[in-house]
């Protein structure tokens, strides 16, 4: 069994984009129109060298969800998925990429996500803090210990965890973390906190706009970070990407469970290769691969 696999925030570079743009004039199509629907010039943000600009979230999101869309389609006949999964963000590309929600909806969705998460971490200002070398339950007990709001927020991988919420409380819990013998941790330079309850203001306005869009059965499973496990009901689908928010990412028991399922390789679409990482951490024979234009 083949799973696609779509990165989230942090796999952007300055450049992304440029070589799919230049393959397929149905691609300068995409991002033609991505630049009309988002009422600003993403490809020249995306295709340039400045990669403080391409850092904003709201321009971030849309960018990585257009490399990781736009590059599944011009895969051609080689896109040809069992199951896909999504971290974070990623999730809104793996569904486009299933044909579950349109290019135009899931673009609008994942701009308004990003305006919607900025606009709360201004209101509720927090951060993250990567864990490493303790296991998960200990971060866990630490966090539910830890005066605040502090919560697991990304599993990564067995020994990576991402602890997100105030930031006096992951100060306090990073203290009590590398007590407990944690090799790291270590606050991420990031502009909220994400996948936690300070991320609940963006989630009401989100799940307005994802109840408005149309979504049908997804062509393949696709494993949603809130549950971990393979998901074609449309409704369910809304419901988990709605929850997604302020849940934690599961990504660690998703590529576990696609294992399980009987997933044998698994290929990364979009920038960078974080996932393909964490795939081998989570399983070591585990076959990976890029993404690449047909």
């Amino acid at each position: 069994m083949n799973a696609y696999l779509f990165p989230g925030q942090g796999a952007q570079f300055p450049g992304m984009g440029k070589d799919l743009f230049d393959a397929s004039v149905e691609a300068k199509k995409r991002f033609e129109r991505a630049n009309e629907i988002l009422g600003f010039d993403i490809t020249e943000i995306m295709f340039g060298e400045d990669a403080e600009a391409l850092k904003q979230t709201q321009v971030t999101q849309p960018a990585i969800f257009l490399h990781s869309v736009i590059l599944s389609e011009v895969m051609g006949s080689r896109f040809k998925p069992d199951c896909v999964a999504g971290h974070s963000l990623g999730e809104f590309s793996a569904l486009v990429a299933a044909k579950a929600l349109s290019f135009e909806d899931g673009l609008q969705l994942v701009h308004q996500r990003a305006l919607a998460m900025q606009a709360a971490c201004d209101e509720i200002p927090g951060t993250m803090a990567a864990v490493l070398g303790l296991e998960d339950h200990i971060i866990e007990e630490i966090c539910q210990s830890t005066p605040g709001i502090v919560v697991a927020a990304n599993y990564n991988c067995p020994g990576q965890l991402v602890i997100s919420g105030e930031k006096k409380a992951i100060d306090l819990a990073c203290e009590s973390l590398k007590e407990a013998g944690a090799r790291r941790a270590l606050p991420l330079p990031v502009g909220g906190a994400f996948h936690s309850p300070l991320m609940e203001p963006a989630k009401k306005e989100l799940a307005q706009a994802i109840e408005s869009k149309p979504l049908v059965s997804p062509i393949c499973p696709v494993y949603q970070n809130v549950v971990a496990s393979g998901v074609r009901n449309a409704d369910e689908i809304k419901k988990n990407l709605i929850a997604q928010l302020t849940a934690p990412v599961r990504w660690t028991q998703s590529i576990e469970k696609m294992l399980a399922d009987g997933t044998t390789h698994f290929t990364e679409v979009g920038p960078g290769k974080v996932l393909q990482g964490l795939v081998k951490k989570i399983d070591r024979s585990s076959e990976t691969s890029s993404g690449t234009i047909e």
